[in-house]
C-alpha cells in the first residue's frame, strides 16, 4: 500500500481525494488549526473541525437545521433523474429521521426512543451475546479468518434483522442493498453507479413492501411491526409507505449495523498495533473493556461526518455562514482535537471521561442507537478476547485499504491470526 500524502496548508486538503480518504486524520489537524471552518472550493461546503465549534452547531438546531431545503427544490437535474427512477420504479424515499427538524423529528423520535428504550435493549442482551459467541465458534479453531466478513458485519446485522423479524436466510441479500445505500450516502459515485445504487435500493423496497402489507393485517411483536402500525400522535397517523421505506435503509438496517461493523473492524485493526493495549485490556477486561470501546470510537469515527443547512444568516468561529449554506461536521476531526483530548492520536484506555467524544453526534440528533451499539461491541469484543492469548494482523494478506466515501469509515477487509486459549 502506498504511503498517503499529507496535506501540509488547507489549501492542500482535498476531501474527495484518494490521500484523504485513506487518512483523513493529518488533514483534519491541518483544517482545525489554520481554518476550522473551512469553505471547501469544490463543493463550496462549510467544513467543521473542532469540537467546540461542532457542539456549537449541534446544539443549535433552529440555526443549523438537518431538512434543508425540499426534495427537488434547487435539486440538479441527476438527482431529479434519481427521484424520477423511485416514482416510476418504487417509492420516493421520505425524509429520514436524521434528515427531519422539530417538530417533525421530535414526534418520530419519540416511537424510535421507544423501540430502543434500556428495558428493549436489556431483553436483547441475550441475544446479541449468543450470537457473538456463536459467530466466534464459528472460526476459533482455525487460528485465523478474515474479521469484517467473519464478525464485525454479521454481528451486528443479525442483531438488526432479529429486532426487523427478517428471516435469517434473507441476511445476505439485505447486506447487498444496505452496501448499495452506503455507497450512495458516500457521495463519490458516477451517475451510472448513483444509478445502481438506487436500483438496488428499490429491489430491497419491493422485498420490503408485501412485509408492511402483511403486518398492517397481521401485526405481530417486532420492532418493524411497531414502525409500520404505531400513529404518531402529532400525525394522527402510522407513517405511510414513502416513510417506511427511508427508515428501513436509513435508521434500522443502515443506521443500526453499520456504526457497529465499522467499530468493530477498526477496533481488532488498532488491537494488533498496540501490544502494550492488548496486555493491559487482557489483564483486566472488567476494568478496561468499556474505556478501550469508547477510544475505538473515538479514534477512527465510523461516521466521519454529516450535514447541517443554515436556516439564517449565521457567524461561525468567525467565518460568515450565509443562509441556505451546507455545512458538514467532521465528528472525526472534532474526536481528536488536541484543545480537547491529551495525546489525541493515542489510545489511552485511563483517558478521563472516555465516552466524551463526538462519535454518536450531539443535542438532539444524538445517536438513538448507541447504546444497543455499545452492547453489541461490548459482545462482539469480549467473546472474541475470552477465547484468544494474542492477536496480530496476518502478514502479506492485509492492505488496509477502505472504502471511498465522504460520510463514513469502512475497512474493507482484515486478515487476523491469533492464539487461541
Amino acid at each position: 500500500m502506498t504511503t498517503p500524502k499529507c496535506p501540509s496548508h488547507a489549501d492542500e486538503v482535498d476531501l474527495f481525494g484518494s490521500d484523504f480518504q485513506e487518512c483523513p486524520y493529518p488533514g483534519y489537524e491541518v483544517l482545525r488549526k489554520e481554518a476550522p471552518v473551512w469553505q471547501d472550493p469544490k463543493t463550496g461546503l462549510f467544513v467543521v473541525t473542532t469540537f467546540e465549534l461542532l457542539r456549537e452547531v449541534l446544539l443549535d438546531p433552529e440555526t443549523f437545521i438537518s431538512g434543508g431545503p425540499g426534495r427537488n427544490r434547487g435539486a440538479s437535474e441527476r438527482e431529479k433523474r434519481m427521484s424520477q427512477l423511485y416514482e416510476e420504479h418504487g417509492w420516493l424515499p421520505a425524509r429520514t429521521l436524521g434528515a427531519r427538524d422539530d417538530p417533525d423529528h421530535r414526534a418520530l423520535r419519540a416511537m424510535f426512543n421507544e423501540a430502543f428504550r434500556p428495558g428493549k435493549i436489556k431483553l436483547l442482551e441475550p441475544f446479541v451475546e449468543e450470537t457473538a459467541r456463536g459467530l466466534v465458534d464459528s472460526f476459533i479453531d482455525d487460528g485465523e479468518c478474515e474479521w469484517v466478513t467473519s464478525m464485525a458485519v454479521p454481528l451486528p446485522l443479525t442483531v438488526i434483522g432479529k429486532q426487523m423479524g427478517a428471516n435469517s436466510e434473507d441476511l445476505g441479500r439485505i447486506k447487498s442493498w444496505t452496501d448499495a445505500w452506503v455507497q450512495r450516502l458516500g457521495g463519490m459515485q458516477s451517475e451510472d453507479e448513483e444509478r445502481w445504487s438506487v436500483e438496488m435500493e428499490i429491489e430491497a423496497q419491493h422485498y420490503f413492501q408485501p412485509i408492511f402489507d402483511r403486518l398492517r393485517s397481521k401485526p405481530d411483536e417486532t420492532l418493524l411491526s411497531e414502525l409500520v402500525n404505531r400513529e404518531i400522535p402529532e400525525w394522527g397517523r402510522p407513517m405511510n409507505d414513502n416513510e417506511l421505506h427511508a427508515e428501513m435503509m436509513a435508521d434500522t438496517f443502515v443506521g443500526g449495523s453499520e456504526t457497529t461493523t465499522n467499530a468493530l473492524s477498526a477496533g481488532v485493526m488498532l488491537l494488533c498495533e498496540r501490544p502494550d493495549v492488548w496486555e493491559k485490556l487482557n489483564r483486566d477486561q472488567d476494568k478496561y473493556l468499556r474505556p478501550f470501546i469508547e477510544e475505538v470510537l473515538r479514534l477512527e469515527s465510523p461516521v466521519q461526518g454529516l450535514f447541517r443547512t443554515a436556516a439564517r444568516d449565521a457567524e461561525l468561529g468567525g467565518v460568515s455562514i450565509p443562509k441556505g449554506s451546507m455545512l458538514n461536521v467532521r465528528y472525526a476531526s472534532a474526536n481528536r482535537d488536541e484543545r480537547e483530548f491529551e495525546c489525541p492520536a493515542s489510545m489511552d484506555l485511563d483517558r478521563e471521561k472516555p465516552a466524551r467524544h463526538m462519535t454518536f453526534g450531539s443535542g438532539v440528533h444524538h445517536c438513538l442507537g448507541a447504546p444497543l451499539a455499545r452492547r453489541e461491541l461490548w459482545w462482539g469484543f469480549k467473546a472474541f478476547f475470552d477465547r484468544i492469548e494474542e492477536v496480530h494482523v496476518t502478514p502479506g494478506r492485509n492492505d488496509f485499504r477502505h472504502q471511498p466515501n465522504f460520510s463514513l469509515r469502512i475497512l474493507k477487509a482484515l486478515h487476523i491470526g491469533f492464539t487461541k486459549t
